[in-house]
């Protein structure tokens, strides 16, 4: 997973995975989503980040079972 902002645009890019994207889909008006050649996701575009995520406050956690 990779995360990617840039700062000129005001947009964030999570990587789900690495993989060929074989479309992109609106999911509203500031978000789509690439999915692959079987429609499993690939990535989310997030338009207006600032707005929408506390980008200076991101945790990542991982929990084993």
């Amino acid at each position: 997973m990779r995360l990617r902002y840039f700062e000129d645009t005001d947009t964030l890019y999570i990587e789900l995975r690495e993989a060929q994207v074989c479309e992109t889909r609106d999911l509203d008006e500031n978000t789509l989503i690439d999915v692959d050649a079987q429609g499993r996701l690939v990535g989310l575009t997030v338009e207006h980040a600032r707005n929408r995520a506390e980008l200076a406050h991101l945790v990542f956690e991982r929990v084993e079972a």
